[in-house]
């Protein structure tokens, strides 16, 4: 994932962006592609719902196994709320659809704390047999405790997770879940979440299908990874994922100090603050198990003044 240019693909089905009007003519079977439906964030002669609706008439959607909504008019002002409407009131008529992400912007249309995101569990309610479900921006999102049976992978992108998603999300019972990415990010953006609020997903009592636990993208990555080292959870992991925030000496080292993590079929640390004594004892105990490690340094920028260190998340405003 990235924010840098739209998806290309999603639930393993290449990304088809929906033509302006007059051009649906030569379009791919619906089944075949995840139909990405879009406006123009500052400029456009037709509304979100109206493009959705242009889509309901030339495509089946009995068919439609993806949808990626891309920007709306006025996504930095204007919230999710209505697209979620419209996808909502169409379900019936969308049996098929297994993938689902709300908010595939780059930040030239809107910065990803700009994005305007509203009450998002309609769309799991609405939608009993979605397995991929996903959404970008943290202003304004709600997800309150919601049981799915089906879904296997959620994804949470933000610049800031507000703390009361994440209780919700770690409340929540979906025992299919397999796969779970939550972007933390800064308190400046709205990022208020401890890591008592994971104690759930950490203690292991929800989501008994985990395999890939993400907790990225944040300013409070080595409290994340100190809470981690002794939490139940990771005994049944294959992908262990704190990347993209501001891991320090500090983390790395209660890692290697708590539970082994050489069951781990990758552990991604990239976009980090690691010193080289550290990079290398994370080599030596995991590289000979096995373990993919990326600590690849990435991006990580930070700057000293007269009192602190700051460091940055990869993913912020």
């Amino acid at each position: 994932m990235t924010v840098n240019h739209h998806l290309d693909e999603l639930y393993g089905l290449p990304s088809f962006t929906f033509p302006e009007a007059g051009q649906e003519s030569a379009m791919p079977e619906p089944e075949t592609v995840a139909w990405r439906l879009s406006v123009d964030v500052y400029d456009s002669d037709e509304e979100w719902a109206q493009v959705f609706a242009r889509f309901a008439g030339a495509v089946d959607l009995a068919r439609v196994r993806a949808l990626i909504v891309g920007a709306w008019n006025d996504a930095y002002e204007k919230s999710s709320k209505e697209i979620v409407e419209a996808i909502v009131a169409a379900r019936d008529r969308l049996p098929a659809l297994r993938a689902l992400f709300l908010g595939d912007m780059t930040s030239e249309e809107s910065e990803i704390s700009w994005i305007i995101q509203s009450d998002v569990t309609p769309l799991l309610e609405s939608f009993p047999g979605l397995r991929w479900f996903g959404v970008r921006g943290g202003s304004g999102l709600v997800l309150p405790p919601v049981r799915h049976e089906a879904l296997e992978t959620l994804v949470v992108e933000t610049g800031g997770l507000g703390a009361e998603v994440v209780r919700g999300i770690a409340a929540s019972d979906f025992p299919a879940l397999e796969n779970l990415d939550l972007w933390l990010g800064s308190d400046m953006y709205g990022g208020d979440a401890e890591p008592g609020d994971l104690e759930p997903i950490l203690a292991g009592t929800r989501l008994p299908s985990l395999r890939y636990l993400a907790l990225r993208n944040s300013v409070i990555q080595d409290r994340i990874a100190e809470a981690l080292a002794g939490a139940p959870v990771v005994a049944r992991l294959d992908v262990l994922d704190l990347s993209m925030g501001t891991l320090t000496d500090e983390g790395a080292a209660a890692l290697l100090a708590g539970q082994p993590l050489t069951h781990l079929r990758k552990l991604d640390l990239h976009h980090h603050y690691l010193g080289a004594d550290l990079r290398a004892r994370l080599r030596q105990t995991l590289e000979p198990a096995g373990v993919e490690l990326d600590l690849d340094e990435d991006d990580a920028e930070s700057y000293e003044d007269e009192d602190e260190i700051h460091r940055y998340i990869a993913v912020a405003e």
